[in-house]
This record gives C-alpha cells, structure tokens and sequence, in this order.
C-alpha cells in the first residue's frame, strides 16, 4: 500500500473532530479515537457493541509521549527496548494527573499501552497532540479485521474513515503483559512469550482466562466467525470446511490452508481472513487439523478456542 500523506491528514482531520475511524497496525486494523476525550471513546464502545467494563489499549509514538500519563519501571524499559515498536501491549500505572479518559480504562488506576511498528499508524500519531485508543476494528466477539475491505464489510457505513494501511503483517493482536506487580500475561498474541521471558530473565505467570474481564480479548467467545468450529480434527465432512496448515493430498474445494508447509507466523497471519471468508462462502461449520501449541501456535490455538464458544 502506498504511504499517503494526504490520506494521514485526512485521518486527522476526523480524529481531531472526536470523530472513529480505522487505522492499520501490523497486528490487526484498529478503531481508534482520541484517547483524552470523552465523547469519541463512548463512540468506539457504541460502534464495537462493547461492553463498558473491558479496557481499551491506547496506542503511542514513543517512550516521551507515553510518560506524560503512565509510570514507567525497569521491566517495561527492558522490553520496551527490545520489543517495541511492536506487537506487545504494556500495562502501568496511570499517573494521578493523566488526561487518558475515564472511559478508556473503566475509571481503573491502570493503562494498557502499545507503540505500533506500522508507518503510516505511526506517521499519524506523530501529528496528533494525544495518543490514540485503538481496540481491533470489529464488532466484539466478532473476527479481526487485517483488511480495509474487513473493516467496511463489519461497520458499512457507521465508520468516518479508514486509512488503508494494506493487509497486517502479523494478522492477530499484540501479547499483553502486566507489569503493574509480578509480570503476568494476559493475552497471547504475536509476540512469542518465549522472547520475553528470555529478556525478563523468569518465567512469566500466564493469565489469560480470568473470572474478571481486566484485558481485551479475555472473554470465552471471542474471535468468532458465527458459525460452529471444532478443533484437533483428522478430517472433514464434505460439508465443513477445514482449516488446514500443511500440505494434504487430494485437493478438495473445502479445503483451506493458513500455510503449506506448517509455518506458525504464515499460519497467524492468515487466521482470520481465512475464517472469514469461510463463512462468506457459506459454510455452515468449520473443524481446524491439529496446530503445534508452541511459538505464534499458542496464539493462535488461543484464538480458535475463543471462537469454538460458539
């Protein structure tokens, strides 16, 4: 996709109107609003159907931007450094004299907070005077969008604008972690968790299906196509669709491949465009062959139990 100064500008035309309007990441398409104002965050919960009480991530140009709201440790700057920008979401504690709405983090002490790698998302926030509340483009429960066309197939036209940043490069979202206390993850993601223990120096508590809803996407159903999937299948009825990561002989039209050769990151990347066109198609349920539960496998395996809840 071609970087398009006047297409930021005009994205920033509508943001600085406490306007919504979809912007690219490397992980999925965000829906982002100012972060500092109250009016276009209620717009995102509206336009997400979200329910109030789960955060949204605030998205940042770098470490200077961020300290105006958030207290910083020595665990965030060692990731920080390694990591970002990049898919990994840190939470902190806010500062008592912050601006972030009370809305974006339901009226909690905490921050979830993301430096994006992709440029044009990062072109925009370096002309905005405030950061940006960012949740996945989609109806809640629904799949990510890793596409413009996703975003306009989801709200039609209930959204203002979006910045066609092309397809993600990493197609599911970012990893959280907490760092307010003992470093917990709350959500897999697209950064392996490996990498961070390593940088960490320990093994990280992992926390990703708590009875409070304190992280986005936490909730059982989650990342659904609306139709029944069932996982760790050896096959398919001729009337299902299965989802496959490597290379199976005969070919059959229902057949659908995240990758051909078992690639964990082509596999990711591929997720949710391949649900959904599924479902386009017409299926009426999706079984999924066995994905290896290590690396970018574990989200993605996270990601397929969510949307088996249906």
């Amino acid at each position: 996709m071609k970087f398009s100064q006047s297409n930021i500008k005009k994205a920033k035309k509508y943001l600085d109107k406490n306007y919504c309007i979809a912007v690219p990441t490397e992980t999925v398409y965000g829906l982002a609003a100012n972060a500092y104002s109250n009016s276009a965050i209620k717009k995102i919960f509206n336009l997400k159907k979200r329910p109030k009480n789960i955060p949204l991530i605030v998205h940042y140009q770098d470490l200077e931007s961020l300290k105006k709201d958030c207290l910083i440790n020595s665990s965030f700057i060692k990731l920080y450094k390694k990591f970002s920008p990049g898919p990994i979401t840190y939470i902190l504690r806010l500062k008592k004299n912050s601006k972030i709405s009370e809305y974006v983090t339901n009226k909690k002490k905490k921050l979830a907070v993301r430096f994006p790698e992709h440029k044009m998302f990062k072109e925009l926030l370096r002309q905005l005077d405030y950061p940006l509340a960012a949740p996945s483009a989609n109806i809640t429960t629904k799949v990510s969008a890793v596409k413009a066309t996703d975003v306009k197939e989801e709200f039609g036209n209930k959204i203002k604008y979006i910045l066609d940043g092309g397809r993600c490069a990493i197609g599911i979202e970012s990893t959280i972690i907490d760092l307010t206390g003992k470093p917990s993850i709350l959500r897999l993601g697209g950064l392996d968790i490996s990498k961070i223990q390593k940088i960490l120096r320990s093994k990280i508590y992992i926390s990703i299906n708590p009875k409070k809803k304190v992280a986005p996407g936490q909730s059982l159903l989650h990342y659904s196509p609306g139709i029944p999937l069932k996982m760790n299948a050896v096959k398919a009825k001729n009337n299902e669709a299965f989802i496959l990561i490597k290379k199976k002989k005969p070919k059959l039209k229902n057949y659908f491949y995240l990758s051909t050769k078992n690639d964990l990151n082509e596999a990711a990347k591929n997720l949710y465009s391949c649900l959904r066109k599924i479902k386009n198609i017409g299926y009426k349920s999706i079984v999924v062959e066995k994905i290896s539960n290590k690396g970018l496998g574990k989200a993605i395996n996270d990601r397929l139990n969510r949307a088996s809840k249906y």
